[in-house]
């Protein structure tokens, strides 16, 4: 006999957006259409952050990376590139090359 599992109605990597163990996010951070205040708000995030286990700039670019990665072919064109620039405003804004 087959298991059947239930199906949960919200997606897990929302939950994981919401609820990070290593950050938390100001809301609807990743909507924005200016790259340059994605990062400063991951920045601010990360560098008050108690809980994160690497430095602020690996949780930030985390947390970016992660974002883009779930979000897969269902990420419009245009957000991606805004959510790309805001990978170089970050490094920008850490002062990494």
């Amino acid at each position: 006999m087959a298991k059947t599992r239930k199906k949960s109605s919200k997606r897990w990597s929302a939950k994981v957006t919401k609820h990070s163990d290593a950050l938390d996010l100001e809301r609807s951070v990743f909507k924005s259409e200016d790259p340059h205040k994605i990062a400063l708000s991951l920045k601010r995030s990360a560098q008050t952050s108690k809980r994160r286990k690497g430095t602020p700039y690996q949780s930030a670019m985390s947390m970016l990376n992660f974002y883009i990665n779930r979000a897969g072919k269902n990420l419009p064109q245009k957000r991606k590139r805004v959510l790309e620039r805001a990978k170089d405003e970050l490094r920008d804004v850490f002062g990494r090359s």
